[in-house]
Order: C-alpha cells, then structure tokens, then sequence
C-alpha cells in the first residue's frame, strides 16, 4: 500500500493522442489526479469520464493536471475517446495489470462481455515532488468520489494548507 506523504511509483503511459506521458515529468502547481478506470466495457467509467472532462477547467485553474488511465488496448482507448467525446481528457492505455499491486489497485476476472482481466477504479492526488496526497481505491465500478466534492476538497486543502492524512 502507497501511504500518504510517500513516494509514489513512477508511472510511463501512452496517451490516445501518441504522445507519451510520465508521472515524474508533471509539475503542476498543486497536484496530478491519476484516475484509473476499468475500461471502454464500463458504462460507470464512462459517465465518470463524461464528467471529469466537464470540470477539466475547474482542475486547470485550481494548479492540478489530470489523466485517466486502464488496462485497455490501445485500440479499446482510442474508441472509448471517440465514442465517449471525453475532449481534452488525457487518456492513457495499456497499464500493464502485473504494475498494479504497485500502485495497490485491485483487479477483477472478466465477466459476460468484459475483458479476461481490468483494473477496478482508483483516484490517486499526487503533489508535485511525486508524494502521495490522498487517494480513493475500489473493489468495483460503485462509490466512486465525486469529481464535484474533489473540486471542494481541494479548495478546502489549499485554503486551509490541510495535510495528507493517513500516512500512519
């Protein structure tokens, strides 16, 4: 488990748009949201997405940088984007499944229609230094955080200079 005030792995993706993205290259002026999210066969992830993409200003204007990434195929993620008309969320792909114990995320078999193995969602803030701030993890695709009480929270944390909890 990634404790508070630790830091986090780092982390290289690709992104829908070919280009490449790395955790440690990110200097935001308060934090990086890593949202991980099960893949294109979720229609919770969608929705989620759908309204991450409407408050990427609002993260812009409070210092945070934003990225969604899952286990999809780039060919999956790429239609996910398309289909799902996300703007300019960054999307990531291709996480390998063996890299999430690292990041302490959980995993579910694939059932029906899903693929043979995705990640369950997770919310990771990271501050610029790469230390973990807080982060959100599931078991499945219900209770996630809401994007509106994120954009609070961190309002909250700024205004107040709030320090990570939990690192005991």
């Amino acid at each position: 488990m990634i404790k508070p005030r630790t830091k986090t792995p780092d982390l290289h993706i690709n992104l829908v748009n070919s280009a490449k993205w790395r955790l440690s290259d990110q200097n935001p002026e308060h934090f990086t949201m890593v949202v991980f999210y099960r893949g294109k066969h979720c229609p919770i992830c969608k929705t989620y997405l759908q309204t991450l993409q409407k408050h990427l200003e609002a993260f812009d204007d409070k210092g945070v940088n934003v990225i969604a990434i899952s286990s999809d195929t780039e060919e999956k993620a790429k239609a996910s984007y398309k289909e799902w008309n996300v703007g300019d969320l960054p999307i990531g792909y291709d996480f390998p499944l063996e890299n999430a114990d690292d990041w302490s995320l959980y995993r579910s078999n694939g059932i029906k229609d899903e693929p043979k193995q995705f990640l369950e969602p997770a919310l990771f803030l990271i501050r610029p230094n790469q230390e973990l701030y807080a982060s959100s993890i599931q078991t499945m695709p219900f209770a996630r955080p809401k994007i509106e009480d994120i954009l609070k929270s961190i309002d909250f944390v700024l205004e107040n200079d709030y320090p990570a909890r939990g690192e005991v």
